[in-house]
């Protein structure tokens, strides 16, 4: 069983992968088992993954292959793949296996079983020393701009959440042992990306937040209810609400 909260502190993103190692079949076999055994955010939002070769996708970040996430596009379905899509990154770091959230990428195929594309996720084994040794010396937005609060031993944990464009578009506001976690949208900032497209994977980003942020709950032994919110806000919103965490401390 992955150990999720410890490839946290291990995992990066390889922004373009080299080296002489070669993902066996053995690792594809051990990815395609563990993606069966995924708990999704939204059960009964339809999904297909699916792994290629880098060649059948626009990737060229030096990968051997892609993990192509296909969805219905129905309710939070951007917000689902985040959470599932997490589940495989910190799988693939426990096996050496490097990893990019490639949101640019397109595949040759649309469509799979019906489901449209959603993002894919680039990966190729690498050696074990690329891999982080100092979280803490990643590039993230300070801790006062995403966490209000008692931190509860996690805050500088979920900080360092992976973000497909990196634009690490969450707040929490921890008040009463209730944790309010918003998608974020700094006023004014526009970056080179389409309002629509950064929206888009500001969607995903959240669900790989939501998924970072309950294992560290977990570690930390905290229960929790989690309460779902629909994210119908446009991207001039500061403050979206998309889940509460209703904690039960020890």
């Amino acid at each position: 069983m992955t150990n999720y909260y410890e490839q946290i502190f291990k995992r990066k993103s390889f922004h373009f992968f080299s080296g002489k190692e070669k993902t066996s079949e053995e690792d594809l076999d051990a990815i395609n088992a563990f993606i069966k055994n995924i708990v999704p955010l939204y059960p009964d939002i339809k999904t297909e993954i699916e792994i290629v070769k880098e060649s059948e996708t626009t990737c060229h970040r030096g990968a051997e292959y892609c993990i192509l996430f296909y969805s219905e596009t129905k309710g939070e379905y951007l917000r689902n793949i985040g959470y599932i899509g997490e589940q495989i990154d910190l799988f693939l770091a426990s096996r050496n296996i490097g990893a990019l959230w490639f949101g640019i990428g397109k595949p040759k195929e649309k469509k799979n079983n019906g489901l449209d594309y959603v993002i894919m996720i680039a990966i190729k084994r690498m050696p074990e020393n690329s891999f982080r040794k100092d979280m803490f010396k990643s590039k993230r937005k300070p801790l006062e701009e995403i966490w209000s609060g008692e931190e509860l031993n996690i805050a500088n944990i979920v900080r360092f959440a992976p973000s497909a464009c990196n634009t690490q578009p969450w707040l929490v506001e921890n008040q009463g042992n209730t944790l309010s976690v918003y998608r974020y949208k700094k006023p004014g900032k526009r970056g080179i990306m389409p309002i629509d497209k950064v929206m888009y994977y500001n969607r995903i980003d959240i669900g790989i937040f939501l998924f970072i942020l309950e294992t560290c709950l977990n570690e930390q032994g905290i229960s929790y209810d989690r309460e779902l919110f629909e994210d119908l806000s446009n991207a001039e919103v500061e403050k979206t609400l998309t889940a509460e965490y209703r904690l039960t401390i020890k």
